[in-house]
């Protein structure tokens, strides 16, 4: 696969052993992440799991099914034992879809339990799907009557529950499994990662004056999906006064010359991986403003510092507390976190800024093998222009990798193109 070539510079590109598996390695890798699960349940003491989170699903088994319908629809879920078979209940109609995937024993037909499944049957539906999952537990819960659940009607823990099983979340042990990487796990990471850089590398061609967001933003999404992408989970492009505040998605405003265009890519790419990094750029060929250059200069040092900070060992507490100082005018309108772990897509752990560590932050470890996200959004409080950037690193033995090789604007910074 050929580098990535933007504004006349180019990044190393991975090499071929990084974007291609085996069908060895790819098994390795699905029955080591199926293995970590089992190996948090009993962490977590918990018997078996019922995933209906697709992102989850596909972590511990690699089924990929309708992701998107099901993430709203429980008409497809996994029951796994801790010492016992993974049973994949699919959708009516669907169950060849994950023959042969070696992380599945046994393939039956999903109960779905949803009100527009069911409507006035629902009732009797969720009894029968609580009886044969209180089955299961008996029979390979290895003693246990702890059950980690996801989202369902709550009419469903309550069935559970009536028949002597203890629900609990499924959510800490999947999130623990998911926040360190098996073998391979990463180079799956890295080919997702060279697929989304191409197509920010179309997307920023696409950047000119009398073009909207969204004509802009389906570069990307165009690229991706032709390159195996499972989907795109926002809609993160934005220009002009609509960089700031944060969070706007693309749309049908027209671009204009000189305006800050902002991405977040935010994609679930090859192989069900998250390439999640941040660039911004000017509109048209002129020089961009003192103003834009000191927003995207500070939005630079912030991720760099932080980058900087991480080491494995550190708690999330300690990159907190000696993290970058947000500079008055732009902490309200702050990222809401510091960075974030990444695999599938974003995950454990979340680490805030200190502002912010008392009231709504948790302490942990980093540990060699997860992936971060360091995020910076510099954009004043009174209004103006904003800048999103974002890297993505692999934390290793001594420190970490850089994964997301995208380059940033030299012009912006202030150097020499």
């Amino acid at each position: 696969m050929e580098g990535i070539e933007t504004g006349g510079r180019q990044a190393e590109p991975f090499s071929e052993a990084d974007l291609s598996l085996s069908v060895a390695e790819l098994s390795a890798v699905r029955l080591g992440r199926l293995a970590r699960v089992r190996a948090q349940m009993v962490a977590h003491d918990i018997g078996g799991l019922v995933l209906t989170d697709p992102v989850n699903v596909r972590y511990a088994c690699d089924a990929r099914n309708m992701q998107i319908f099901t993430a709203r629809n429980p008409a497809r879920y996994v029951f796994i034992a801790a010492d016992g078979p993974a049973i994949m209940f699919d959708f009516a109609g669907a169950e060849h879809l994950t023959v042969g995937l070696e992380t599945i024993d046994e393939i039956r037909t999903a109960k779905s339990t949803s009100y527009v499944s069911q409507a006035h049957l629902q009732e009797g539906v969720v009894d029968a799907w609580a009886a044969e999952i209180a089955d299961l537990m008996r029979a390979h819960g290895g003693g246990s009557r702890r059950v980690g659940i996801e989202r369902f009607a709550p009419e469903v823990a309550f069935a559970l529950r009536a028949r002597g099983v203890e629900v609990v979340d499924a959510q800490a042990p999947v999130e623990r499994a998911r926040a360190i990487k098996v073998p391979h796990e990463i180079r799956m990471m890295r080919s997702s990662i060279a697929a989304v850089e191409e197509g920010v590398a179309k997307l920023r061609a696409a950047i000119r004056p009398g073009v909207t967001e969204n004509a802009v933003w389906t570069e990307l999404w165009s690229h991706v999906m032709a390159h195996d992408a499972d989907y795109v989970e926002t809609r993160l492009l934005n220009s002009g006064p609509r960089t700031n505040p944060w969070y706007q998605e693309s749309g049908e405003r027209v671009l204009r010359a000189g305006d800050m265009v902002c991405l977040d890519t935010d994609v679930v790419g090859r192989h069900g991986y998250y390439a999640d990094f941040s660039r911004s750029w000017i509109v048209g060929d002129g020089r961009p403003s003192a103003h834009q250059r000191t927003l995207y200069k500070l939005a630079h040092e912030q991720v760099h510092t932080n980058m900087d900070l991480i080491r494995p060992g550190m708690s999330f507490r300690e990159i907190s507390e000696k993290g970058w100082v947000i500079p008055e005018r732009y902490e309200r309108n702050r990222y809401y976190l510091l960075a974030h772990g990444i695999g599938m897509t974003g995950e454990y752990p979340y680490i805030l800024y200190r502002k912010d560590f008392e009231a709504g932050g948790y302490d942990g470890v980093i540990e060699p093998g997860m992936v971060l996200c360091v995020e910076s959004f510099i954009g004043a409080e009174d209004g103006g222009e904003g800048v999103k950037l974002e890297q993505q690193i692999e934390i290793t033995e001594t420190g970490w990798r850089l994964m997301s090789r995208f380059p940033f604007d030299e012009d912006m910074l202030g150097r020499e193109v």
